[in-house]
């Protein structure tokens, strides 16, 4: 039987449970994967908001990281929510010594529209953001980040994600450091419950790449995976209600 791909998840913790460390561990977990999680920061929130924020030590951060690495080992990892410059810092120095493949959720907004992350803490993705086989920006984020033009994106690969903008249909497109463009195209799943969508589609695209799948095969199983847990979302919460992880197999 051969064992399953070892994807570490670097993000904060949801009380809720739909989205950062707790959606990260069910998608893994739900694509075949074995979950193991480097803690950044505690949060306090639901389906309307994020009411309370507890960042980690650099220091703490690391030491998960270390702890997985020197033992489990490692396939892959997903960063999302880092919380402090400090941790995007002490983060980017330590994986640079891995060679596996990253994917970075650059998580400075919540769904429900709290910013999560100060100005200083953008700047520091800079350096990860070049660390990353991928980057997954949504409109807001990519904007933030200088949009497709910005320096931090110059000869990188990164994920334009379009769930956040207008029209009835989805885009969602690959820009390769190369420079070639590849575009899914999508009706738009008409639902409240996206709480954690952008943690759960890096996840995914995490598992699938430590599986040894190409980056755009990664990319398109990661999206099906998304959609199959949208329509499946229990109908939990009052605001943007968490999806349904739980009923969706690996496609």
């Amino acid at each position: 039987m051969t064992p399953p791909p070892r994807i570490l998840a670097i993000a904060g913790s949801d009380s809720s449970g739909g989205a950062g460390i707790q959606a990260d561990i069910k998608t893994i977990t739900m694509l075949g994967g074995y979950a193991m999680t480097a803690i950044t920061a505690v949060t306090a929130q639901n389906s309307t908001g994020v009411t309370a924020i507890e960042v980690l030590s650099p220091d703490m951060v690391t030491a998960q990281i270390d702890a997985c690495v020197s033992d489990i080992g490692i396939d892959a990892i997903k960063i999302g929510m880092l919380g402090s410059s400090a941790n995007a810092r002490a983060v980017t120095k330590r994986l640079a010594k891995l060679d596996v493949p990253i994917v970075f959720d650059p998580v400075m907004v919540a769904t429900s529209g709290d910013r999560l992350v100060g100005d200083d803490t953008v700047a520091a993705f800079a350096r990860l953001i070049g660390l990353a086989r991928l980057t997954t920006p949504n409109v807001f984020e990519l904007a933030a980040l200088g949009g497709e033009s910005g320096l931090a994106l110059k000869w990188v690969s990164y994920l334009a994600k379009g769930g956040d903008a207008e029209g009835d249909m989805v885009e969602d497109r690959l820009v390769k450091s190369d420079g070639e463009t590849i575009t899914w195209s999508a009706p738009r799943i008409a639902t409240r419950h996206t709480h954690g969508t952008g943690c759960t589609l890096s996840s995914a695209i995490a598992t699938y790449l430590g599986m040894g799948l190409d980056l755009p095969e990664a990319i398109g199983k990661g999206r099906l995976f998304v959609r199959a847990a949208l329509e499946a979302a229990p109908g939990y919460g009052s605001g943007h209600g968490p999806m349904g992880h739980h009923a969706v197999r690996e496609n």
